[in-house]
């Protein structure tokens, strides 16, 4: 069995803490707890969303320490943030945690998901989504990031 999936499991409010941490070390667009605190983004209120479905989310753990995690937003289909340690990029990890929570948000009925994402070709994030599929839509978010959508493809029905 692929030890990427042994070591990912659905995301827990009390998993949030340790999330909030590793958002403060990424390589690219590392957010302090104190400016996610700013933001209005707290251990509590994140728990919060997490507790009630309102976001669902993958971690992921190396050694019995989280290394990465990927939330979405149940009722708007935006992915809230994919987030790795650096020292565990090129892995694969993003990936599977981005089509984790992707393949959940589907499920429950998203055609068409969204995310912030920079619009700087510099940076790793604006290469890794389009890879992937994601396209530009034109616009941009309140943070100044650009909005990528995956749309995904309906199936013949039979």
């Amino acid at each position: 069995m692929n030890t990427l999936f042994l070591n990912t499991r659905l995301a827990l409010p009390s998993d949030i803490a340790e999330c909030i941490v590793i958002r403060g070390k990424t390589r690219e667009n590392a957010i302090s707890k104190e400016r996610l605190a700013e933001l209005g983004i707290t251990e509590a209120s994140w728990a919060a969303q997490v507790e009630s479905g309102e976001l669902l989310g993958y971690v992921y753990h190396v050694g019995g320490q989280m290394a990465a995690y990927c939330f979405g937003a149940v009722s708007t289909g935006e992915i809230v943030v994919l987030a790795l340690l650096p020292e565990h990029e090129n892995q694969g990890i993003g990936k599977m945690l981005l089509q984790n929570v992707m393949s959940d948000l589907k499920s429950l009925g998203h055609g068409r998901l969204f995310l912030g994402c920079a619009a700087d070709p510099k940076v790793r994030s604006f290469g890794f989504y389009r890879h992937l599929g994601w396209r530009a839509t034109g616009q941009s978010d309140g943070y100044g990031d650009e909005v990528l959508e995956y749309v995904f493809v309906a199936s013949a029905q039979a």
